[in-house]
């Protein structure tokens, strides 16, 4: 195992690969008119050096134009919130990419698959949600194989040496070399994000959108990060969405490209 050292070139090739794939595009259809829907997607390749995005933890984010955003959800499935913000979701006819950790998918698989089966993005976000800056490299390993590894097992019936979907996020943003340079060698995509909206505070739904919508125009593009394990937040998705098609937002669906279904 290498450990990965700043390899700005290497990560510009990552990101170019990713535009490039994203190309052509693909918009989801929404048999309802009106609604904010998908632009397009986005199919993510992981080369060799790895793919490290999000600028509020790495120096590059995803190759996104003006008004582009992607929907983030972490630490989920969560029983009723989850369901809500699913309900809101397909009511906009929208999809996101669920960053879940592995023993709550393991305490709500049939959510799980119900959330894949509406065309979501599953990524992985460990089994248990330690902060891995504060833990050994071997339980951080095996915490984070745990994960994909349940979720896999409960989606396809197995669970292989690297994950279906190859997207992680770090509990806390919590990176340590070892653990990246173990992600770069099983080709998993690493997730930081661009905003937030700091829905692990208490908040009222009004303020957090209001706080949301400040963030994203503020930059005018990025990955967006909120949980689908808050009320607030599942309060909030439904305003957010309707607040987003108001603004000319346009909605970009991440998905692993080996996992194409036109390819």
């Amino acid at each position: 195992m290498t450990l990965p050292s700043p390899r700005p070139l290497a990560l510009a090739f990552a990101l170019i690969a990713a535009a490039l794939g994203a190309a052509p595009g693909r918009a989801a259809t929404c048999p309802r008119p009106g609604t904010l829907g998908v632009e397009r997607e986005m199919p993510i390749a992981v080369g060799p050096a790895g793919l490290f995005v999000g600028t509020k933890s790495y120096p590059e984010t995803l190759p996104l134009g003006d008004h582009e955003i992607v929907l983030t959800f972490d630490d989920g499935p969560a029983g009723k919130t989850t369901d809500a913000v699913l309900a809101a979701l397909q009511a906009e006819c929208v999809h996101a990419t669920f960053f879940v950790v592995g023993r709550m998918a393991a305490a709500h698989p049939d959510q799980l698959r119900r959330m894949a089966a509406a065309g979501h993005t599953i990524g992985h976000h460990s089994m248990t949600h330690p902060i891995m800056t504060g833990i050994p490299f071997e339980r951080g390993r095996a915490d984070i194989v745990a994960g994909w590894s349940t979720v896999d097992r409960i989606l396809g019936g197995h669970a292989g040496g690297r994950p279906a979907t190859p997207f992680f996020r770090y509990p806390g943003f919590a990176a340590t070399a070892p653990l990246d340079a173990m992600l770069v060698d099983d080709r998993v995509a690493v997730f930081g994000a661009d905003f937030w909206g700091s829905d692990w505070n208490p908040s009222t739904p009004e303020a957090l959108l209001a706080r949301v919508m400040a963030r994203i125009e503020a930059r005018g593009s990025g990955i967006l990060l909120l949980h689908d394990t808050h009320a607030h937040t599942a309060a909030m998705v439904p305003a957010l969405l309707k607040a987003l098609k108001a603004g000319g937002w346009r909605v970009v669906h991440l998905v692993p490209a080996e996992r194409r279904a036109d390819q």
